[in-house]
Formats: C-alpha cells, sequence, structure tokens
C-alpha cells in the first residue's frame, strides 16, 4: 500500500483439516495467496489451528490414566504436529515471501529442543521476507489442554516491525495474563494479535478490554469447527462425536481499535477472510491520553523482569 500510515490486514476465520498436517498446511497457503491478492500486508490465522485444536479431550473421558483411546488419539496428534527445524514450513515462508506478506500462524509444536516428543500450542512470527521471526511457546495451558499440551517459556515474546507498527501476539487464555502483555507493551507493540480456537466467549470480552489498556489495535483471530470438520480416518472418531455438539467452535474473529471500540465486532459462523485497513494515526492519538509502559508508568516503584531463555534439559555449547 503506498499511504505508509496504514496497513491492511487480514483474521482468516478458517477451519483446519483436523489433525492433517499437510492438507492443513495446503489450506493455510491458499488463505495467504487470497489476501495477497487483495493487497493484505498481514495475516493471522487460529490458536494451533495447524493441525488443530484438541477437541476430544472434553470429549472422551481425557484424564482416564493409561487409557489405550487417550494414547492413540495422543500418537495420531504428534506425527501431525510441526517441526520448522526440519523444513514442514518452508512452503509457507517461501509463499508469504513470494507475495511479500507476514504471517501470524498458530500451530501444535513437536519441539526438537526439547526431545522431539512433546507437544507446545505455538504462535509463530514469519515476516514478509519469509523469515520465521519469533516461535512463541504458550506459557501455560489451560485446564484439560494440560493433558496434551505442555508448558512453554518466555522466548517468545517479543515483537516485530511491520511498516509504522509494531506487532505481538499471545495464544489464547494468555491474553489474560497481566505481565505477559505488560512484557509485549513494554517492547513498543501497538497491534496485538490474539489467537483462539474458537467461539466469542473467548473473544468479546479481553479484545476491547486489551485494546483500552494497551492503546492499540487488537486483532482476534479464531478458528472454525463443527462436526462436518472431523475427517473420517481421525482415531475413535465414533467416541468423539458420541458427545460433541454441532458446533464446537463458532468463530467470533474480531477487531478493537485503539480506544477500545469495535472497528469490526465478532464474526460468527463463517469461513474466510475478515480483512481491514489500520491507521497508525489512531494509535498515536489514543496515547496522548494513556501509555502503559511510557508516560503513565512508574518504573520507580513497579518493574517487571523477564526470563526469555530458550528452556532445554540439555545445556551442551558444541550442540
Amino acid at each position: 500500500m503506498t499511504n505508509s500510515n496504514l496497513l491492511k490486514v487480514a483474521l482468516a476465520q478458517i477451519a483446519p483439516v483436523w489433525l492433517d498436517k499437510a492438507q492443513t498446511v495446503e489450506k493455510v497457503k491458499n488463505y495467504i495467496a487470497e489476501a495477497a491478492a487483495e493487497d493484505c500486508e498481514l495475516i493471522a490465522f487460529g490458536e494451533g489451528l495447524l493441525p488443530g485444536y484438541p477437541f476430544w479431550l472434553a470429549l472422551t473421558d481425557a484424564t482416564a490414566f493409561d487409557a489405550k483411546v487417550q494414547k492413540e488419539i495422543h500418537a495420531h496428534y504428534l506425527r501431525n504436529a510441526i517441526q520448522a527445524e526440519t523444513g514442514e514450513l518452508d512452503g509457507i515462508c517461501a509463499l508469504a515471501k513470494e507475495k511479500n506478506i507476514a504471517v501470524y500462524l498458530g500451530v501444535i509444536e513437536r519441539a526438537q529442543n526439547r526431545g522431539g516428543h512433546s507437544l507446545y500450542c505455538s504462535l509463530l512470527y514469519i515476516d514478509p521476507n519469509g523469515e520465521i521471526k519469533s516461535v512463541h511457546r504458550k506459557l501455560q495451558p489451560t485446564y484439560d489442554e494440560r493433558l496434551t499440551w505442555s508448558p512453554g517459556d518466555g522466548h517468545g515474546l517479543r515483537v516485530h516491525p511491520l511498516k509504522q507498527f509494531s506487532l505481538g501476539g499471545l495464544n489464547c487464555w494468555e491474553n489474560w495474563m497481566p505481565l505477559p502483555r505488560a512484557t509485549l507493551y513494554a517492547m513498543g507493540e501497538n497491534l496485538h494479535v490474539a489467537v483462539w480456537p474458537g467461539s466469542d466467549h473467548n473473544t468479546k470480552d479481553i479484545t476491547r478490554f486489551i485494546a483500552r489498556e494497551g492503546r492499540s489495535y487488537v486483532l482476534s483471530v479464531s478458528s472454525l469447527m463443527t462436526q462436518k470438520d472431523f475427517p473420517a480416518d481421525t482415531p475413535h472418531l465414533e467416541k468423539i462425536l458420541e458427545k460433541a455438539p454441532e458446533t464446537l467452535a463458532n468463530g467470533g474473529s474480531c477487531i478493537a481499535g485503539p480506544n477500545g471500540e469495535w472497528v469490526i465486532e465478532p464474526v460468527l459462523d463463517k469461513e474466510g477472510l475478515i480483512i481491514e485497513n489500520l491507521d497508525i494515526n489512531r494509535v498515536y492519538e489514543e496515547r496522548q491520553n494513556f501509555d502503559a509502559s511510557g508516560h503513565y508508568a512508574r518504573p520507580d516503584v513497579t518493574q517487571l523482569r523477564v526470563n526469555r531463555e530458550r528452556q532445554s534439559v540439555l545445556v551442551d555449547p558444541n550442540r
């Protein structure tokens, strides 16, 4: 776009090809290309979209210890999780570079530096040059998520420049955690990307709150999921569907402006791109009366300490 004050963004409110890594990658690429064709400069996808949210946990007695059903579904999840280190996102990165578009992408990560067999709910930022600039592992999985996801670390708490904006992001209920939010504010964030597995009960309140607190734009990006989105070859599909509602995630993607008011209200049950132009001047206007890490901060009274070291059980300088 020629106006340097403006950033054209796309929220990809879509369903994954659930627990199918290869097909979900292709779907993500198709939406990146579609957003680029609309001259978008940033596209964001929902939490854990690649390859999908662990909906089975709440539906199949996931707390049953040593249960064969849970083991088999978990193994399937592991096989379809992402290892960026092995090049599994190279096609997405190459497309981002080709189309000159930045990408926030929620993935389930099978991290090599943690042995390669535990899963992390991670949010990746890919810049317009196709480079992965940060991988933020969700700090605290919520409730039954803890039965399949591991707790992350602070390494990915970073912001990224894009035109005149400074972008940061958090996964789902991390957005309710004051100190991670404050960390991003302190690094200059003025466009916050909040990713969710889906449903407006998550997005309708916190989106506007963060925008008003941070005096920033907030993009809340949610996925979709209905019974028909479960592939037929899903392990133990009959057991999963036995208690599943028709709609498991209704979307609720939305955008709030730096005054905390809606730019786009939550969109329900509609798959596709939600596109909007954001003007950096709106951030500057709202920072006149409040800036959480600037003139309204008192670092002589309160300060925040952040550990951004990537956690690993192996400390080997030769590796």
